[in-house]
Parts: structure tokens; sequence; C-alpha cells
């Protein structure tokens, strides 16, 4: 066990240096001997008038200790120390949690991806035995959760399966693929669960539409029932046998998109960033070129208002009427602010050729870290 933070945080409490040694076992004893003289049992920590010396773990024939000036602590203090000590060694001793065996299959398809990771594949196809421990054969949803808390924070297994499978109110597979990012594999089912009989004749959703709503859905439910913030990708339905792999690149290469381009919003979705993707293969310096091309006033014309105005305005289909009320302004403000654009830049977004030249100029503007 790492008993640095321990130490960092000891010294950050008590607002006195401590320091973390290393005695011989047969120093420890010694040295425990001569303070047990008279007192029975055997100290847990040692202290004469310079320090206070605390045993923290023993290891074959050495023992680890900290140190801490004698003037440093109170007796109620030292005590917490040891209490402290105590409850970390136990808790050091208890047997590992037993993994189970779903667990353990998941955990070879984790392995697995790693190594194809690591020899920088862009497609593999995974083994057959692999494949038929998961039942990896029919047609899967996948999504990619990614959860935004604190390393310090143990996310189990067993609980989030629980959680997702207690939402889709359906058996998922759920494999964990790096630190804080999950894998889920939902039943090609959950496209006809969201209400499909409440639909007027005549009335049927995209297949975006459909797989949109459940990425929303299972967002809101796992920022407000999980552990927080957190991101969520998701692709069209897949056979994994056949494209789990790439899958999973193009699901982290989707968030990534989205939490470059657009800050702020946690469900990504590949359909929404086509033009993301584009522009994200051009060289850093064309890009600032294009911006410097484009927006001559770039400064001067991208003030807060004016990207909020521009986005909803693009957001909209560069409707004017639903613009404003999206807004909350008079129609009139509204075509002031895109005149008082063009004016400044030379582009008006009402027309097609303009507007896409400013999209794409709002989404390397946001990348080139010049607000």
């Amino acid at each position: 066990m790492d008993w640095e933070p321990l130490r960092q945080q000891l010294e950050h409490i008590l607002q006195v240096p401590v320091r973390l040694s290393k005695w011989t076992w047969e120093q420890w004893l010694r040295e425990a001997d001569t303070e047990a003289k008279g007192k029975g049992a055997p100290p847990k920590s040692l202290s004469n008038d310079q320090q206070v010396v605390f045993l923290v773990h023993k290891e074959a024939q050495e023992a680890l200790v900290l140190t801490v000036e004698a003037g440093g602590l109170t007796a109620s203090e030292r005590q917490l120390v040891e209490l402290m000590l105590e409850s970390r060694r136990v808790q050091d001793k208890k047997p590992a949690v037993s993994v189970s065996e779903e667990e353990r299959k998941v955990g070879m398809v984790r392995d697995w991806f790693k190594q194809q990771q690591d020899v920088g594949l862009s497609n593999a196809e995974m083994p057959d035995t692999l494949v038929s421990q998961l039942s990896l054969y029919t047609t899967k949803i996948p999504l990619l959760l990614y959860g935004d808390y604190s390393q310090s924070r143990k996310v189990s297994y067993q609980e989030l399966k629980k959680l997702l499978e207690s939402f889709f109110e359906a058996e998922i597979i759920l494999i964990p693929l790096m630190d804080k990012e999950w894998l889920i594999l939902g039943s090609e089912k959950m496209l006809s669960m969201d209400g499909a009989d409440e639909k007027e004749y005549g009335e049927e959703d995209s297949l975006e539409d459909t797989l949109a709503a459940i990425g929303y859905g299972l967002h809101e439910m796992l920022e407000n029932e999980w552990v927080g913030e957190c991101h969520l990708a998701i692709h069209y339905p897949i056979i994994p046998s056949k494209s789990l792999y790439a899958t999973v690149l193009q699901l982290r290469e989707t968030m990534m998109l989205g939490r470059t381009y657009h800050m702020g919003n946690n469900m990504h979705l590949p359909w929404m960033l086509q033009l993301e993707k584009l522009i994200n293969l051009i060289p850093e310096a064309e890009k600032t070129n294009f911006l410097e091309r484009v927006l001559k006033r770039l400064d001067v014309a991208l003030d807060a208002e004016t990207m909020t105005t521009l986005e909803q305005f693009f957001q909209l289909d560069c409707n004017v009427s639903e613009t404003a009320k999206k807004l909350y302004i008079h129609r009139n403000t509204l075509l002031y602010r895109l005149d008082k654009f063009k004016q400044e830049t030379g582009l008006d977004v009402r027309t097609f050729n303009d507007a896409v030249l400013v999209k794409i100029a709002l989404l390397l503007y946001k990348v080139t870290k010049r607000k």
C-alpha cells in the first residue's frame, strides 16, 4: 500500500512536519520494550522529548514508521493517529472482494482491447473464445460512458450494472475499459421500448431520433442516480463479434469531438458531429489562417452575446423568428445584431455561403483558445 498520501494528509491536518521512514523490526521492538516497561500492552507509538513515532506497517524485518515532532501533537491527537493507523492496517488485511464469473469474462475483453490498442490497431476482430463467452453474436446498441468522478471514488461494477438494467428493464453487457470508462451493450429491443405504442398513426421516429432519446434518457438518469457529472456517446446498432473494437474507437472519437467543440454538452451523437470530425483533421496552422481570412476583426466581432446569438441562429436553421423567441428578444433586436456582425466582418449569415463560413469559423474559434 502507498502510505505517502496518508502522510501528506496528516501533515496538512496537524500543520507540522510528518516524516515517513523505515526502521529495522528489531529496532522497533527494542524501543517498544523500553516504552512498555511497567505499562502492560506494547505501545502503538513511541515518544521522547523530541518526537513521537507511530508504527505504520511491518513488512518482513522492516518497520515503516511516521515521525512527528513531540511538541506538534496533543495527547488526544496522538490517540486519534494511533486509531487511524490501526484502522488502515485492519482494512489492509481484509481479503479482496471476490470477482464474479461475469466480471472475469468482461475483464478478459478489457485486456484484449488494451492489447490491440497498445499495438496501435484501428480495426480488430474479437477471437471466438471471447465472443462466445459474452454472446456477442446478436445485434447490440453500444454506448460509451465516462464518469467525471474523483479518483478517490470507487465505482462498483455490480452496482452500476444493476442500475443500468433497472433503467432499461433488460439485461445489458457492461465492460470496464479504462479508468472511469465503461462500454454498455444494450439489446436491440431498446429501439422499441421508448413509447412506441403511444405514437399516433403514421408517426414514426428515425433511428437517430430513437437512439438520441435513449441516450438523453440514460444520461439524465445517470447524472441524478449515479455519481454526478458524466459523458455519454451512443452509436448505431452493431454486431459486436465483427466490429466491437472499431466501434469503441469511434465512440471515443465522438466523445472527444463533442467535448472539444461543444463544451457544456455531455451527450454526444456521432451524426451531429460530422462537420466537427472533418474540421478536426485540418492542421492547426491552417485553422488559424482560415480564421484570420474569414473573420478579419475576430476578437471584436465574437463577444459572448454574438457567439450565443449565432449558435442559436444556426441551431434553429437560420430562422429569424424562432431564434428571437429562443433568445427572448424582439425580432428587430436579433436583426440588429446580425446586421452589426455583417458590418464588422463583411459576412451576412442570412445567406447560405456566409452562414457556412461562419459556422465553421465558430467551431474553429472554440479550439484556438483565443477567446
